[in-house]
């Protein structure tokens, strides 16, 4: 696989394809979505989300959250969805927005920091998109950076902060949104922002 693929012009879905096999194996990859570069690992592989907290020196006690790419894989990994849950995965996937749900016991505990919910989104980039749908597992993706530092909108400065710590980087240009996406966790059948993005509070509501 090689190490440095550029897909700012066009995507070679072959070779996407590669990197989503090195993923599954648990390789780390950082790759450009909608809204912020990413680093991800096989959500499901405790030792690639051990290596990956280690590499973006993020604290255990943190979450991650992951990307899937369908609502098969949504099903997969969490449970007791409520109504509400499902009409703002409905509306808003693919997208740059995440909700917390409740987590299914197949995804490791580290990913959710022993927590008994889990962070989901579906990504709207091509690249992020077709690379998760192409590992057929969730990929556990926080953004591309050391922990506490902005989160990385073009691939050059993470080249410069990763380059011995990541397997494949992937040049997607700089990203569309360039702001981290909204959280929403649903309490008491209302739903809170607990991560304002490009989503806002208004635009939930104004589906329910």
């Amino acid at each position: 696989m090689e190490k440095y693929l550029d897909f700012s012009k066009d995507i070679d879905f072959k070779k996407l394809e590669k990197v989503a096999g090195s993923l599954v194996e648990g390789k780390i990859v950082v790759f450009p979505t909608e809204t912020v570069y990413g680093m991800g690992v096989n959500a499901l592989n405790e030792e690639a989300v051990k290596h990956l907290y280690k590499v973006k020196q993020r604290s255990l006690e943190k979450p991650i959250s992951v990307l899937v790419s369908n609502m098969k894989m949504v099903k997969k990994i969490a449970k007791d969805i409520t109504d509400i849950e499902y009409k703002i995965m409905e509306n808003f996937f693919p997208g740059p927005l995440t909700i917390i749900l409740n987590k299914n016991d197949i995804v490791p505990n580290i990913v959710t920091a022993n927590q008994t919910t889990i962070g989901i989104r579906m990504p709207k980039g091509e690249i992020a998109r077709k690379l998760v749908e192409y590992a057929n597992v969730p990929i556990a993706t926080p953004s591309a950076n050391i922990s506490g530092k902005p989160s990385g909108t073009e691939l050059k400065s993470i080249l410069e902060e990763f380059k011995n710590d990541v397997d494949c980087f992937i040049d997607g240009g700089v990203s569309k949104l360039g702001v981290s996406s909204t959280i929403v966790k649903v309490i008491d059948g209302i739903p809170q922002i607990l991560r304002q993005g490009s989503i806002t509070k208004e635009q939930i509501k104004s589906i329910l």
